[in-house]
This record gives C-alpha cells, sequence and structure tokens, in this order.
C-alpha cells in the first residue's frame, strides 16, 4: 500500500481528515516521485551486477559459508542464495515506489526469522548479506538517492535482528 493510501485509510478509520503533518508527508512523497522511480529503474537495470558484487563481498565476510559444508556450498546452494538477494532488492523497489515499509513487512518480514531458523540458516548471515545487497545497491545511485533507498535496507535488517 503506499504512503497516500495509508495515510488516507488512516484518517477515514479515524473518521477524520488528513493531519497537517500527513499532507506534508504525502507532499514530500510526491516531491520525490522522480527520483523514486530512477531508483527503482537503476536497481532492476544493475540487478545482476548488484547481486554480484554483494555475493562477492558476502562470501569474503563469511568464506565459511562456501567452504565444504557450508550453507552456500556449491553452485546450487549458491543459486539458492542469489535468488534470494534478487527478491529482497526487488522488496526494497516496493518500499522505494510506495514510499512505505508496509509491503516490505507483509511480503518479507513476517515469519524470516523462523523460515532462515528452520533452514538451518545463520541469522546474522542474513543480516550481513542485507547489508552487503545494500552497499552494493548504493554505489549504483547518486547522492541525493541514497537518502531515500537506506530506510528500506535498514528496515529489513532491523526486521532479521
Amino acid at each position: 500500500m503506499s504512503l497516500v493510501s495509508q495515510i488516507i485509510l488512516n484518517a477515514d478509520n479515524e473518521l477524520r481528515y488528513p493531519s497537517i503533518g500527513e499532507l506534508q508527508s504525502i507532499k514530500n512523497y510526491l516531491t520525490t516521485g522522480e527520483i523514486r522511480i530512477c531508483i527503482s529503474s537503476k536497481l532492476r537495470d544493475n540487478e545482476k551486477e548488484i547481486i554480484q558484487q554483494a555475493s562477492k563481498a558476502i562470501f569474503q565476510l563469511h568464506p565459511e559459508y562456501i567452504a565444504p559444508g557450508g550453507n552456500a556450498e556449491g553452485s546450487r546452494k549458491r543459486s539458492l542464495c542469489l535468488r534470494d538477494y534478487g527478491w529482497y532488492l526487488r522488496l526494497v523497489t516496493y518500499g522505494v515506489l510506495t514510499g512505505d515499509k508496509n509491503s516490505i513487512e507483509k511480503i518479507g518480514l513476517i515469519g524470516v526469522r523462523e523460515m532462515y531458523n528452520s533452514l538451518g540458516v545463520p541469522i546474522i548471515g542474513m543480516i550481513d548479506a542485507i547489508n552487503c545487497l545494500k552497499q552494493a545497491s548504493i554505489k549504483n545511485l547518486e547522492e541525493d538517492e541514497i537518502g531515500i533507498i537506506e530506510p528500506y535496507f535498514d528496515f529489513i535488517i532491523q526486521g532479521m535482528s
């Protein structure tokens, strides 16, 4: 749900007009619309490169993951890890486009800790992986775009912590 939709629903549920602060949030969101679309396009267009950079970084940080017996040992397990990278990158673009973290929470964070724990994937490794994905993504963005995207990565990291 977009920031605008969420504000309207909240106001309607409380039988009131949107507050001055809520209207200012909408104004800020609308003025960054072009930048949000640009960020989303850059992430989409550079997905493969971003994932390659992030995977290189995580395996340098945690070489035990690709060592014999590691969670990303072999090409099959490694490709599953990289698939998750693409999924999280898409979640970030959804958040950037909607200006809201609810889609990230609903689609990508509810039950994520339990899922990774049941698969034997160390949560600290996933947190590090999302941070590597964040850093690789930032390399493809302009200075004014970084401040828009960081909170969505940080939200995922916090949700996994």
